[in-house]
């Protein structure tokens, strides 16, 4: 796990723990204050115990400079792109026209790149001195006279103490606040600077593709020339998502493939864990497909993996692909929602006790909390247990009958999600 000691106000924390759930290589420790000079003891508290630092933006970035190690890699958050865009379609919103914008923390060519971007072609007055939490009177001084003046119909600001002076003066104002997509471009770039991250990056990964009803569309073949043209299809299909990770193909015979590819192309690829492109191809309609991939410190540990990972994946049914990394836990499945994430070793005595109690594997109580951390909350139904663990409706009921009376779980209400039908049990696990 790479250790990223993130810093900021208290107000980024629960955005960024949304964000960095995309991520299953952080092991993301938190900061935070509301008195932004904290950075700066933050920043030495951290120390050599994490592998990069992230900060909310530029300003305790700076404060931070000297208290880093600058063996570290630190990156802050920016106020630009898809920040800038949604401040201004805000102020776009409250105004019925805008002709000067006065601006801070950004530079004139962020603004000409908004009014390309956009077509718009709206004049903007910039803060020239380099903006510092300790001048924000200053800030907020610039920004009221070019209003008072007439000189600038609003403001644009990235602090958010000078937002909130501009509204107690009346004086139309967005704070430009970082989206979603600002964070996770910024994690992105804070993955890839450590130095664990660039050893990763060329580790070997192996795949294995298992084609689940291979047999049965022989057996619908009229000849032998259709089982070759099925063998060519699938060899195709295959090869061309190999090509995307610029690996190696070998046949296993038959219904099994494996590929060889570097952990940073795969990663790429799958744009970090989120998308699978073999499943998205149209030619498998008729074919089902599960995958499994593995990754190790050795190419025989990566190859046992991904076979452990394939068990996973199969468990889920068609479309599925889990990974297995090398400390053994699972990522999976990838698809554009977030991941779950658990091991495939258990040491937690409590948990084992209670598993046993119920007579259960213990694998399926980490594959819940995993749920509870991916939905953020802490109940679950029926329906979203059979969804996590690859199992019918029916028999996700029978293993909740078998947790209650293990005190695994307790009821802990009802949801109405239809006019019709009966209302579904919600389910709260237990400490």
């Amino acid at each position: 796990m790479i250790k990223i000691g993130i810093i900021g106000p208290t107000w980024i924390e629960t955005r960024i723990k949304r964000c960095i759930k995309r991520f299953p290589n952080f092991n993301p420790t938190f900061k935070t204050s509301n008195n932004i000079y904290d950075a700066v003891t933050f920043t030495k508290e951290l120390g050599n115990h994490c592998d990069v630092l992230l900060y909310s933006g530029y300003i305790p970035y700076y404060l931070s400079r000297n208290a880093r190690i600058y063996s570290i890699p630190a990156h802050y958050i920016p106020v630009k792109g898809a920040s800038l865009y949604r401040a201004f379609y805000r102020l776009q919103k409250k105004l019925n026209s805008i002709y000067t914008v006065s601006i801070d923390t950004l530079t004139k060519v962020d603004f000409e790149t908004l009014n390309f971007d956009l077509d718009e072609n709206v004049d903007s007055l910039h803060y020239l001195d380099k903006v510092t939490f300790a001048e924000t009177e200053k800030v907020v001084k610039f920004h009221a006279e070019r209003y008072r003046k007439k000189e600038a119909d609003c403001a644009l600001t990235g602090l958010k103490v000078v937002s909130d002076r501009l509204n107690e003066l009346s004086i139309p104002n967005e704070w430009i606040l970082p989206t979603d997509g600002d964070i996770i471009v910024t994690l992105e770039r804070a993955l890839l600077a450590t130095e664990k991250r660039q050893k990763l990056e060329s580790q070997i990964v192996f795949g294995i593709i298992y084609i689940a009803n291979f047999e049965s569309l022989k057996k619908e073949a009229v000849n032998e020339q259709t089982i070759q043209r099925l063998n060519l299809e699938i060899q195709n299909m295959i090869l061309d998502f190999i090509d995307l990770l610029e690996g190696h193909l070998t046949s296993l015979g038959g219904n099994e493939y494996m590929f060889i590819t570097t952990r940073g192309t795969f990663e790429r690829v799958t744009q970090g864990y989120k998308f699978f492109p073999l499943f998205d191809n149209k030619q498998r309609s008729k074919i089902k497909l599960s995958a499994g991939i593995g990754f190790g410190v050795t190419a025989s540990e990566a190859g046992s993996h991904a076979r452990m990972a394939l068990l996973q994946a199969d468990e889920f049914g068609d479309g599925k692909c889990f990974i297995v990394k090398e400390d053994r836990s699972v990522i999976g499945p990838i698809e554009n929602d977030i991941p779950l994430t658990y091991p495939l070793t258990i040491t937690d005595e409590n948990i084992i006790k209670k598993a046993n109690k119920a007579s259960i594997s213990p694998f399926y109580i980490k594959k819940v909390i995993s749920l509870l951390q991916r939905k953020n909350t802490s109940t679950f139904t029926a329906h979203e247990l059979a969804a996590t663990l690859g199992i019918t409706t029916r028999s996700a009921n029978r293993l909740i009958v078998n947790w209650l009376d293990a005190d695994i779980i307790k009821i802990a209400g009802v949801e109405k999600l239809q006019k019709r039908g009966r209302p579904r049990q919600v389910y709260k696990l237990l400490e």
